[in-house]
């Protein structure tokens, strides 16, 4: 039994079950003064949480009008928090996410950013964790039960998600509240963002047995690139992080224009590339990239709609995506990743996160690497 497609074929039900009762806490938790008085976010996260706040830059910033920070939270905690700019009471607002609440870095983060002045909020759905007693505003992220078998650890899907659904909300939220958009809009947007379930189903559906084919024809390669423009170079970032847990092969995820300059000249000829596009700001260059990409000798995967002709020439597998708004994209755009990771451990036979055996442990997130033990600053080091 593949439990991460379990997982994935799950995230239509997920998005019925999670919208309604986000929204509404979102609504209740974040006020009008703080809506209007921020002048700058900071989003802040580990792993997945980082690769959520990164993939949903670009809807804050397009709906909002502030400037918003996505930031690891060690580079926050530990070298921007002193530094932010003393503008006023409420003006900086700092997000920390973390489905557990447990993630040792993230809770100093929101440590350092509330003893800066900022306004601390943590999305979790863990309400009496470290994460939660830090921020000086919770917002209960539900994630409904997922049947598993005791003791397994799944590559994270649902978790991420939910994350992107909550931060897409609060978004909204901010954007209504200060007259970037009109109540009839911000209406429209929550609506497409519930919209989705269908087009998550359909993603997966189409998708499904395509990522199955390519796993089964790469199954001897270990080394795989994501490429992204925009918001979906998160979903490229998040997607290789799929792959590393689940088959634990070398992945990386990058920005597509850096993969010109990079990866590029990298010396192994027949590396599976993932170009994936929205279609949309970066269509033109995923197309050169793509061409690029095919010249050399890679073997190359694209993400993107069927309106991209000019990028589907170039593929030898088209996983098609819904024409959608590109910065709410990273929704649906990761569901071909994360797919292909979870057939690839299965034609591999190699266990998530190499059943943390190796040194490894599954306690406090990963053992020796104290994810969720780690020492951490009780005051900002001047």
């Amino acid at each position: 039994m593949n439990y991460m497609i379990q997982q994935i074929h799950s995230l239509p039900e997920l998005m019925k079950q999670i919208v309604e009762p986000l929204d509404d806490t979102i609504r209740r938790k974040i006020d009008h003064e703080l809506c209007l008085a921020a002048k700058r976010l900071y989003v802040i996260g580990c792993g997945d949480s980082h690769h959520a706040a990164l993939s949903t830059e670009f809807a804050f910033e397009s709906l909002t009008k502030l400037p918003d920070d996505p930031m690891t939270s060690m580079l926050f905690g530990r070298y921007a928090a002193g530094l932010i700019p003393q503008s006023g009471p409420k003006t900086n607002v700092v997000i920390g996410i973390s489905v557990s609440g447990a993630v040792s870095r993230t809770a100093e983060a929101v440590r350092m950013g509330r003893q800066a002045g900022a306004t601390t909020l943590a999305l979790t759905a863990t309400p009496d964790s470290p994460l939660a007693k830090e921020a000086e505003i919770m917002v209960d992220v539900p994630v409904p039960s997922f049947p598993e078998p005791a003791g397994a650890v799944i590559p994270g899907v649902r978790s991420f998600f939910t994350s992107q659904v909550g931060l897409y909300l609060i978004a909204i939220r901010f954007a209504e509240v200060r007259g970037t958009l009109t109540n009839a809009e911000a209406a429209a947007y929550r609506a497409k963002v519930r919209d989705f379930t269908g087009l998550v189903s359909q993603t997966i559906e189409t998708c499904d047995p395509i990522a199955k084919k390519a796993a089964q024809q790469w199954a001897n390669e270990d080394q795989f690139v994501f490429a992204g423009s925009g918001p979906n170079y998160a979903t490229g970032l998040f997607v290789a992080a799929k792959v590393l847990e689940a088959s634990g092969d070398s992945a990386l995820g990058q920005d597509m224009e850096e993969w010109a300059h990079l990866q590029y000249f990298a010396k192994k000829v027949s590396t599976p590339t993932f170009i994936i596009s929205a279609g949309d700001r970066d269509r033109s260059r995923a197309e050169e990239v793509a061409v690029a990409a095919k010249q050399i000798g890679r073997q190359v995967a694209v993400v993107t709609p069927q309106s991209s002709a000019g990028l589907i020439k170039s593929a030898d597998y088209h996983f098609p995506l819904p024409q959608v708004d590109e910065m709410f994209s990273p929704l649906i755009a990761a569901i071909p990743g994360e797919l292909f990771a979870a057939y690839l451990a299965e034609e591999k036979k190699e266990p998530f996160f190499r059943d943390f055996k190796g040194g490894r442990d599954v306690e406090g997130g990963g053992g020796i690497s104290r994810i969720r033990t780690s020492e951490t600053w009780e005051k900002w080091h001047s």
